[in-house]
């Protein structure tokens, strides 16, 4: 099995939901021009409600900046792509996410599998809910980075 087949088992039914709660919440498409979540040129990722969350999904651009598989990325503890000093940051945005549903113009340092750190920037975050409003994760796009180590 490939990595995309891998990702779109390990998805199931939330990969339609991944589409849907963005373009409910963010009032836009998340992917434009019938690229699809896999393709698409800006990384996204999306972790389940369990504790700790851990990553369900992640397209070819997030595991090339995670320089991971797919089999490496899913059931991750999506804490472990923030560097140890810098989870609090990421806890803090989570915690406005419960808020809000949706937040816009994150910023932050990330961490791949080898060491590399890289830097994402406008990110949108938002929660995975479905029409009975029950919450089946949250999820991130962001298309800017830069390495920084």
């Amino acid at each position: 099995m490939d990595d995309r087949e891998a990702m779109e088992r390990s998805a199931g039914a939330r990969l339609a939901l991944l589409e849907e709660s963005f373009a409910h919440l963010a009032g836009r498409p998340l992917v434009a021009g019938g690229d699809g979540l896999w393709n698409a040129p800006g990384a996204v990722v999306a972790h389940g409600t369990q504790d700790p969350p851990l990553f369900f999904y992640g397209n070819r651009t997030a595991l090339t900046l995670f320089r991971m598989s797919a089999e490496q990325f899913i059931g991750l503890p999506s804490y472990k792509s923030a560097e140890p000093g810098l989870r609090a940051e990421r806890a803090a945005m989570l915690a406005k996410l419960d808020a809000e549903d949706v937040v816009t113009g994150y910023h932050g340092i990330r961490i791949a599998a080898d060491g590399t750190r890289f830097r994402i920037e406008d990110a949108v975050i938002w929660n995975l809910v479905d029409a009975t409003g029950k919450r089946h994760g949250q999820a991130a796009t962001f298309g800017k980075w830069e390495m920084v180590g």
